[in-house]
């Protein structure tokens, strides 16, 4: 089942503060009006006593409630700024284009609401994400055996160092230490919500993680520390089947993940990961679910822990944990991504469900 919301009085309070915690986690639906919100729409808010709130679109739309059209609850919410969607079709258009301020003037907008909306949606600024794009280019160059000025110069930086330091921020390796030789090789797989990073060997997927989480650095470390090897670059078969079926879960076309995964852990955190993997698609547990389920009802802080050192996103869910009461909690991609994909997740699992009706 779909996890229990909170009481009336507490989702009435996230309503009038639009409590982004709740986003995408509960929907209001005005009885006086006959319309659907998020928690976050800025329209006026209405009376308590014609509020029903349930948290999923489906029940909704079954109730006979029709869709906001100030809050667009239909659409994810970053793509209902016109700000945002302009922007992003741009970048789509000039990918090698050294984004500044002042292009962003020169098309119209002002630079602190735009500044505002891609931190709030996105986790980062439009210039950041600009600036990952191209980044992404001279990784790609050196995966089909570039060299690092040729990378630099496709990835549009001026400098050579500059290129080299964004380089060691992201991965914690200059260019030049990543070759296209290893057991573990690194490849960069694009997806609706921001560009991952996949490490894999011949036969096991070890490590998927988005490309701005911050413990990225770390993680891969580490797992070039077990390895006892420097981490090359290139896309074995698991890389390639992952990339294959994230593209058919971001198009909610599928939710079946078979790529063979790698994991590096002790015995409680296995059990945890077990359990993360065991929650159907489009529902949520919190952290004393799974450490109920696991039989361990007092590890609550340990389940925790064990859900924050995942490092295979997605395929093992820990973005489907949330708080006890029902708001989105601490998550390495970002709160907004979290929400991302527990829409995403919803959309399949009432895709299911209408196909077996």
């Amino acid at each position: 089942m779909l996890f229990d919301l909170p009481n009336q009085e507490t989702l009435y309070t996230a309503l009038l503060a639009r409590d982004n915690r709740f986003d995408g986690q509960a929907f209001v639906c005005v009885s006086s009006t006959g319309v659907f919100c998020r928690l976050t729409c800025p329209a006026r808010k209405p009376r308590l006593e014609n509020c029903i709130f349930f948290a999923t679109i489906g029940e909704c739309i079954s109730a006979g409630y029709r869709a906001c059209k100030r809050c667009h609850p239909l659409q994810a919410a970053a793509m209902a700024d016109p700000n945002i969607v302009a922007l992003l079709k741009a970048l789509d258009e000039r990918p090698d284009l050294r984004w500044s301020e002042a292009h962003v003037e020169e098309l119209g907008y002002d630079l602190s609401t735009v500044r505002r909306s891609f931190k709030r949606q996105f986790g980062m600024t439009f210039l950041e994400m600009a600036r990952q794009r191209r980044l992404r280019e001279g990784f790609e160059t050196l995966a089909r055996g570039g060299k690092v000025i040729t990378a630099q110069h496709e990835a549009s930086f001026e400098s050579a160092s500059a290129f080299r330091a964004a380089f060691a921020r992201l991965l914690g390796r200059a260019p030049a230490d990543l070759r296209t030789d290893g057991w573990l090789r690194a490849t960069w797989i694009p997806t609706p919500l921001g560009d991952m990073i996949a490490v894999s060997s011949p036969s096991h997927l070890h490590l998927l993680e988005f490309v701005d989480r911050k413990g990225l650095p770390a993680e891969l470390a580490r797992l070039m520390a077990a390895a006892k090897q420097q981490i090359g670059l290139g896309a074995p078969p698991p890389s390639e089947q992952a990339a294959a079926e994230l593209a058919d879960y971001f198009a909610a076309r599928s939710d079946r993940f078979s790529t063979p995964l790698a994991f590096a852990a002790n015995a409680f955190t296995q059990q945890v990961w077990d359990a993360l993997r065991a929650i159907p698609v489009g529902v949520t547990r919190s952290y004393s679910d799974i450490a109920r389920q696991i039989g361990r009802p007092a590890a609550v802080r340990a389940v925790a822990r064990a859900n924050g050192a995942n490092q295979i996103a997605i395929m093992v869910p820990c973005h489907r944990v949330i708080g006890a009461d029902g708001a989105l909690t601490g998550y390495g991609g970002g709160l907004w991504r979290k929400q991302r994909l527990i829409e995403i997740e919803r959309q399949l699992r009432q895709a299911k469900e209408e196909t077996a009706t």
